[in-house]
């Protein structure tokens, strides 16, 4: 006399779906049936649904079991992957609460990278908090840092609220002045954070760099914005030779 698939269930302290699952995906053979039809599992079934069980509890995926087989020999190389997938995710999870610490304390944005954390009371406009995210995809290393600096040691440029509130029907004239009053700023700050300028400051390669940055910038700011944007960089160009970004910058792709 044998279990039923209820029984094999609560005798192994697992769940009717859980056996189930087993048998669906190989671990576990279909059990002889009874007269009725109804399934009798036996020992076997129970010790290996026990171990099953046991396995999981340790951390091993059921792919893992799969390839263990049903075998009474020690898994020693499975065991010892398995420590060290898990050992790396404990380093994984550290960081993880270092980081969490980090923004509780100072109340700091939980959708950037550590380096950009502090600049959570910075003042500026949701495009631009948009594109600060997603700069923190795009740029790295040196760069990052540099960008994070800028923006939490920097006050803010009189000129830069104008752009933040220029209208997207401005006219030329007013798009050309605000450029022009807004390029010396630029220059300063490229030339105090030398990092924006380091040609190895993104994480992708630089086509597809350009191509997201371009994407982010058709899409939070407007016409006239852009256009500024353009302008400045060619201001730029014009007044300080040499004062060229080496990562993505907004006036390199706004058009």
């Amino acid at each position: 006399m044998g279990w039923s698939t209820r029984q094999l269930a609560e005798l192994s302290g697992t769940t009717l779906r859980a056996v189930r699952h087993y048998h669906e995906v190989g671990l576990l053979e279909e059990p002889a049936r009874r007269a009725n039809g109804y399934k009798q599992y036996g020992v076997a079934h129970l010790v290996r649904v026990l171990r099953i069980k046991r396995l999981t509890e340790l951390g091993f995926s059921l792919a893992q079991i799969a390839e263990m087989g049903d075998t009474e020999e020690h898994p020693e190389q499975a065991l010892r992957t398995l420590d060290a997938e898990l050992a790396a995710t404990i380093e994984r999870l550290q960081r993880a609460r270092v980081e969490l610490a980090t923004i509780l304390q100072r109340h700091a944005p939980a959708d950037l990278p550590p380096e950009l954390g502090p600049i959570g009371d910075t003042e500026m406009s949701d495009a631009d908090r948009s594109l600060v995210v997603v700069l923190s995809r795009v740029l790295g290393g040196e760069s990052l840092q540099a960008y994070a600096d800028m923006i939490r040691e920097t006050p803010t440029d009189p000129t830069f609220r104008e752009f933040d509130d220029l209208h997207a029907d401005a006219d030329e004239a007013t798009r050309q002045d605000l450029a022009e009053r807004m390029a010396p700023g630029a220059h300063a700050l490229r030339t105090a954070y030398p990092g924006l300028r380091s040609t190895a400051g993104t994480r992708m390669s630089p086509r597809r760099a350009k191509e997201t940055v371009g994407i982010a910038l058709r899409e939070l700011y407007n016409d006239a914005q852009r256009d500024v944007m353009v302008r400045m960089e060619v201001v730029l160009a014009e007044r300080f030779p040499g004062s060229e970004a080496g990562v993505p910058q907004p006036g390199d792709q706004a058009r």
